[in-house]
């Protein structure tokens, strides 16, 4: 009876070791854009955003899994007044944003285009002073082949000897939006190519292949229908249909929350400011003696409702002290509001908010013709009395620069009629057309124009919406070539206006827009909310 329970108590441990299994977990966040603390800096109300929250988020899922690595995929440096500041004014001692992510112990980041923002110099600092590298195989020094930033890294897991590569990859389409004298070093190749390249010897290297590209989907993931313009800006879908050997596909860019498993790929794109991150969990078991992926599970975890690490908010807390005092600085007073009381109302006819943007882009570029665009539904202006940095901030939120282009009066109808797009009637009514709010929303890439008076007619088809175009009173000259003055992104092509695309350039203005706002409101002290009503939306 001994022998026999002996024997059978070597059974079960056999089994029991030889099918014990071991899970990695993949926090993954992307387009982080500089948000640390849990706070709207427009209006200086809590949110939902953040790597304070984050940070709570990850100290659980390691107590559920110590085996949890953290991995971003892009855009980190900026997008917030505490970047900004940290960037442009008192860039002492280590960036915030790398300084919370060291304590977090992140594995690695992607480069993503708004890396570049703040020029060459800002980010090589904040790779300097992190723990965790910065990668992208596809962005290489000029004129070469040469990775310019770490391509991937390879980790090994346990004792027991699991490994995974994590590869980075960089959407191609920076050279259309960034200025160049921010990407002069560098040289940007295809990312599917590229990808072809080092998955196979990342394959025979890694038991897992995890590719953390800091770009999105062009097409649906089920029905393969193209979601956007085939532009290449995104190459999501393309690598996970041409590249075999990928496991986990983590993605940003597009701001979209996507968590699926997609012909037995895990893909990952949470959001953005920290307002989700991805969970991906790989099962491994070592049934056969040796330790093989046999599952693999994602969940999309929210910040709403997290309480923020006290820990980040403290280490964090010099750097946010002198942003707030910065931003409360008054740089001039409004008479009037230049206020967004309805973001749909105020894209449908000229606004004194718009105008003014528009009238500085005029100012510093001595250009007649500019457009701008309310970039969100969250920017709301600000009322009669006193302007803040604050609420200049909260109005121009991307660090864009400006360019003066010669394009035809043939262009600047085109680029109205991309615009116009943005609307579509239903029941009589004007609403927003649906695939410019799905699958992400894209108002940024409706501009509004100054020095042209123009008439938008929802109800024509799409290409015939502009009834009517008129520069300085008369029919424009579609064949005659004109100067307009608009931001870097738009100049490139960005958000699908190619008739902008390669056109020459007659000055740029190396100064970003959130700056000149606040320079032309020092100049005048007094600003006055007006507007010509030199277009509207006929409803």
């Amino acid at each position: 009876m001994k022998k026999f329970i002996t024997v059978f108590l070597l059974l079960i441990l056999t089994v029991f070791c030889f099918s014990e299994e071991f899970k990695l977990s993949i926090f993954h966040t992307s387009d982080l854009h500089g948000n640390v603390f849990p706070i709207d800096y427009a209006s200086n109300m809590p949110s939902n955003v953040g790597l304070a929250k984050l940070s709570t988020l990850l100290k659980n899922a390691e107590e559920e899994n110590y085996y949890t690595v953290a991995i971003d995929t892009g855009d980190m440096i900026q997008g917030t007044p505490l970047e900004y500041y940290h960037a442009k004014i008192d860039n002492e001692p280590t960036d915030p944003m790398v300084k919370v992510m060291n304590y977090m112990g992140y594995l690695s980041t992607t480069v993503g285009n708004h890396e570049f923002n703040y020029g060459m110099p800002v980010l090589k600092k904040a790779m300097s002073e992190a723990d965790f590298p910065f990668l992208s195989a596809n962005i290489v020094k000029r004129f070469t082949d040469i990775p310019y930033f770490e391509p991937y890294i390879i980790v090994e897991v346990d004792e027991n000897g699991i490994t995974f590569a994590v590869l980075g990859l960089t959407t191609d389409f920076i050279p259309n939006w960034e200025d160049l004298y921010n990407i002069a070093e560098v040289d940007f190749l295809d990312p599917v190519e590229t990808a072809k390249k080092y998955v196979p010897l990342l394959q025979e290297m890694a038991d897992v292949v995890i590719v953390a590209y800091h770009g999105g989907f062009e097409r649906d993931l089920i029905t393969g229908d193209p979601i956007e313009e085939l532009s290449g800006e995104n190459i999501g879908y393309r690598l996970l249909k041409e590249v075999p050997g990928i496991d986990v596909l983590l993605t940003g860019h597009q701001h979209r929350l996507i968590s699926e498993i997609v012909d037995g790929v895990v893909i990952s794109q949470p959001s953005n400011w920290g307002k989700n991150a991805g969970l991906i969990t790989l099962i491994f078991d070592d049934e056969s003696g040796e330790w093989k992926l046999k599952d693999k599970n994602i969940e999309m975890l929210s910040t709403a409702g997290v309480d923020a690490d006290p820990e980040v908010l403290a280490m964090a807390g010099e750097y946010e002290d002198k942003v707030q005092k910065w931003l409360d600085i008054p740089v001039g007073t409004a008479i009037g509001d230049f206020y967004v009381f309805d973001p749909l109302e105020t894209r449908m006819g000229d606004s004194p908010l718009i105008e003014f943007v528009n009238k500085v882009q005029q100012h510093y570029s001595g250009v007649k013709i500019s457009s701008t665009a309310l970039f969100s539904n969250d920017i709301k202006g600000w009322k009669s009395g006193p302007i803040t940095l604050r609420d200049i901030n909260g109005v121009y939120i991307y660090a864009n620069t400006l360019k003066v282009i010669e394009v035809t009066g043939q262009d600047i109808k085109d680029a109205l009629e991309v615009s116009a797009d943005y609307f579509d009637v239903k029941d009589g009514e004007v609403v927003v057309n649906d695939s410019w709010v799905n699958p992400k929303p894209r108002h940024y890439n409706y501009d509004m124009w100054e020095g042209i008076e123009y008439v938008i007619d929802p109800g024509m088809p799409v290409g015939e919406r502009i009834t009517e175009l008129n520069y300085n009173g008369m029919p424009i000259d579609l064949n005659d070539t004109y100067e307009i003055v608009l931001n870097n992104y738009r100049a490139g092509g960005g958000g699908g206006y190619n008739m902008f695309k390669g056109k020459k350039v007659t000055r740029d203005i190396m100064v970003e827009v959130s700056e000149l706002m606040a320079d032309y409101i020092l100049e005048n002290s007094t600003i006055e909310a007006t507007v010509d009503n030199n277009w509207h939306v006929k409803k």
